[in-house]
C-alpha cells in the first residue's frame, strides 16, 4: 500500500493555512500547518514531509531566508506562496531553489494541481521496469551523466551534482533537444507542463541556476547557449546510455 504524501505548509495566516490543509486532505492529502520558521524546524525534526509550501511573508524569519536554508539542507520539494505584486520575489525564491511558485489569491484547484505536477517531476521512477528489473536511462555529454530513473546528475570527475526537480528537469529537456533551438515557451511547456503557467523569467533564472552546476565558466557556457531573441540550445553531443 502506498503511503499517502505528506505536506507541510508554512504559513502564518490561520485561515489560509487551515483552508489549504482541509482541501488538500479532502484529496487523500496530509498536511501540517507550521506559522513560522521555529514550527517548521520542529515539524522537521518530528517528521518527514515530501513537499513545502512556502510563504514568503512571514514573521520572524521570511520565506526567502527559509527557502535559502531549507534548500541547502534537504532535498524537499518547495512552493512558494507570494503576492501577485511581489515578481522580485518570485524569481528570487526560484533563484534561491524553490521549484514553482503560485501567486495569492490562488485557485485551489490549481493549487493541487501544481502539487501533483511538482511531485511527478520531483519523485524518483520506479515503475519502468521489465522482468522486475530497472530499466536504466541515462544522457551522456563530455563526461557528465544524467541518470533519469535516478534523476541524478554525475559530473565527469565522479561527482554526484545536487539539482533541484526543477534544474533537472530543465537539463532532462535539453539533453533530449540538443543543438537545437528552443523558445522559453518551449521550455517551460517541457519543465512545467502548459497548464503551470510560470512566467518566462522563470526559465531564464533556472538557466543560470543550471549553468552555475555544469559549465566550467558560466559567464562564457559552453553547453547551454543563448540564442538572441530566441531562447537557448544545448550545442554538445549527448548520446543514451
Amino acid at each position: 500500500m502506498t503511503p499517502p504524501i505528506s505536506i507541510l505548509i508554512v504559513e502564518d495566516d490561520a485561515e489560509i493555512g487551515e483552508f489549504i490543509s482541509l482541501y488538500l486532505a479532502a484529496h487523500d492529502i496530509q498536511a501540517q500547518v507550521a506559522a513560522n520558521a521555529q514550527a517548521m524546524d520542529a515539524a522537521f525534526s518530528a517528521g518527514a514531509y515530501d513537499l513545502l509550501i512556502l510563504d514568503l511573508n512571514l514573521p520572524g524569519e521570511d520565506g526567502l531566508s527559509i527557502c535559502r536554508r531549507v534548500r541547502s539542507e534537504r532535498r524537499i520539494p518547495i512552493i512558494i506562496l507570494t503576492a501577485q505584486s511581489e515578481d522580485i520575489d518570485k524569481i528570487l525564491g526560484l533563484e534561491l531553489g524553490a521549484d514553482d511558485y503560485i501567486v495569492k489569491p490562488f485557485n485551489s484547484r490549481e493549487l493541487l494541481a501544481r502539487i501533483r505536477a511538482v511531485l511527478r517531476r520531483t519523485e524518483t521512477p520506479n515503475a519502468n521496469a521489465v522482468d522486475g528489473r530497472a530499466v536504466r536511462q541515462s544522457y551522456l555529454f563530455s563526461g557528465w551523466r544524467v541518470d533519469v530513473l535516478a534523476r541524478e546528475v554525475v559530473a565527469p570527475c565522479g561527482i554526484k551534482v545536487a539539482m533541484t526537480g526543477a534544474e533537472f528537469d530543465l537539463l532532462h529537456a535539453l539533453c533530449e533537444n540538443p543543438n537545437r533551438v528552443l523558445t522559453r515557451e518551449q521550455l517551460i511547456n517541457m519543465t512545467h507542463g502548459p497548464t503551470t503557467g510560470p512566467f518566462e523569467r522563470s526559465i531564464d533564472v533556472l538557466i543560470s541556476r543550471l549553468r552555475q552546476k555544469i559549465e566550467a565558466d558560466p559567464k562564457k557556457p559552453s553547453f547551454i547557449q543563448t540564442v538572441r531573441s530566441e531562447g537557448y540550445i544545448f550545442s554538445t553531443h549527448v548520446a543514451r546510455a
